[in-house]
């Protein structure tokens, strides 16, 4: 049986997050002021002192970002961790990558660990790709030979080569997240710690990045732990998943219970106004002169099947933005994309935008999604590729059904169903089989009964 290349018991880590108050009565002094920014700065240096926290704010209020945690992991499992923003997914990696150090509790690694968190880690943007692999590899713990032996694989990997004496600056997002890969998948560790770095890369080197995990696991037995927000890679990439849940184990189970439970336990929205603004972006949006601000649901909410759907998209600009796309995409509850709707994807216009504050506005005729919950992804890029802004699962929307539609679309699952032209066409008996250098050619009959089937 194989041995735990990961123990983890009773981990927690605790965080002081400071609040800034003013403190002070109404008609406050200026020397009100002065006595209250002394006590501040003498608090912070007996803390200092007692070898506790230091925090700039006058009020500080604790926030504990995993909670007795117990894990154990196998020799060649390869575990992914899910969970919603801010659950402890990341502060898990950092620790296993001792990045952090844990406020409570005990890990033990058995192995060379290697981590892979986030984009370009360990990189110098002035340094070359050739500069920056020897010295990503040498964070990781390879030695110069060890690199040298595998430096070719590593740009093939990459795909990179023509880039490789390019300052790593002048980089995309994807060459970054190709590279970093690369160097670390050819560490070879007993332990790969991935914390969804994987989102950047292009279709073709995800699939790519995938089949070297799986044979890092399979085949040579090593340890991979995956955190990623996408249920379709999580699905078939991870046997077992690990379910946190604000800093706790909510579950640890085979992958399609854990995923299951999970995605049962999502809420779709149902305010009419998403407000997009403030919240976190993925790493391959590196471009910041469009920001989305929010997505309104002019049709009502729930959406239904076979109706009509409008919503209006209000987004600024901080910089001028040559030929700028927007989509909006539903997904599956496993993040596989059925459904995409592009503003240039009929007539090709793509405006050029000077800074300001815009608004998109989308009509879907006949909603073409079965009854279901469906993740809400909107996308903005420049030009075919560049991404501008990048929102993946910004919400739940429930589609139910609607007053035309069938009972059989009533009862299957996620789906999306499109016009379509069907002939019905009469072929009378089958005739009788003979040699084909004595069969005649047989032609289809005039069709008795067409419609278009929608």
């Amino acid at each position: 049986m194989p041995e735990a290349v990961i123990t983890i018991e009773n981990l927690a880590k605790r965080y002081l997050v400071e609040h800034e108050s003013t403190g002070l009565r109404p008609g406050a002094t200026f020397r009100d002021v002065i006595i209250r920014q002394a006590r501040n700065v003498s608090r912070r240096a007996l803390d200092m002192a007692r070898g506790r926290e230091v925090v700039q704010g006058d009020k500080v209020e604790e926030f504990w970002a995993l909670k007795d945690v117990n894990l154990e992991v196998k020799q060649g499992e390869v575990l992914g961790i899910i969970g919603r923003n801010g659950a402890g997914k990341s502060t898990l990696l950092k620790i296993l990558s001792r990045i952090t150090e844990p406020t409570k509790g005990r890990v033990v690694l058995r192995g060379r660990v290697a981590s892979l968190l986030e984009v370009g880690t360990g990189f110098h943007q002035e340094l070359t790709g050739r500069e920056n692999i020897f010295l990503n590899g040498a964070i990781l713990g390879m030695t110069r030979r060890e690199i040298f032996r595998k430096f070719d694989e590593i740009v093939a990997f990459a795909e990179v080569e023509k880039f490789l004496d390019t300052p790593v600056k002048r980089y995309s997002s994807g060459m970054y997240v190709r590279l970093a890969f690369a160097v670390a998948a050819h560490l070879e560790p007993e332990i790969l710690l991935i914390d969804e770095a994987l989102a950047v890369g292009d279709a073709e080197f995800q699939r790519k990045c995938l089949g070297k995990i799986d044979e890092f696991s399979r085949g040579k037995g090593r340890t991979v732990l995956f955190v990623s927000h996408n249920m379709g890679v999580v699905t078939s990439l991870c046997p077992r998943v690990l379910w946190l849940n604000h800093g706790t184990v909510e579950r640890d189970d085979r992958a399609r219970a854990v995923i299951d439970n999970y995605l049962r336990r999502e809420v779709p929205n149902r305010e009419p106004v998403i407000t997009l603004g403030h919240r976190g972006r993925p790493p391959q949006v590196q471009d910041d002169r469009l920001r989305f601000q929010s997505l309104e649901w002019r049709s009502g909410l729930p959406l239904r099947h076979g109706e009509p759907a409008t919503a209006r998209i209000r987004f600024k600009t901080r910089a001028s933005v040559p030929g700028v796309s927007i989509g909006i995409g539903f997904c599956a509850r496993e993040s596989a994309r059925l459904l995409t709707y592009y503003t240039d994807f009929q007539d090709g216009f793509r405006p050029d935008l000077s800074p300001g504050e815009y608004s998109v506005d989308v009509r879907i005729d006949a909603l073409p999604l079965g009854p279901e919950t469906y993740a809400l992804e909107i996308g903005c890029r420049s030009g075919d590729f560049h991404v501008l802004d990048y929102l993946p699962s910004c919400s739940l929307v429930e589609v139910l059904a609607g007053p035309n539609t069938p009972g059989y679309i009533v009862q299957e699952d996620t789906g999306v169903r499109l016009p379509s032209e069907w002939s019905w066409n009469s072929e009378g008996p089958f005739p009788e089989v003979r040699p084909i250098d004595e069969a005649e050619p047989v032609g289809l009959s005039e069709p008795v009964y067409a419609r278009s089937v929608r």
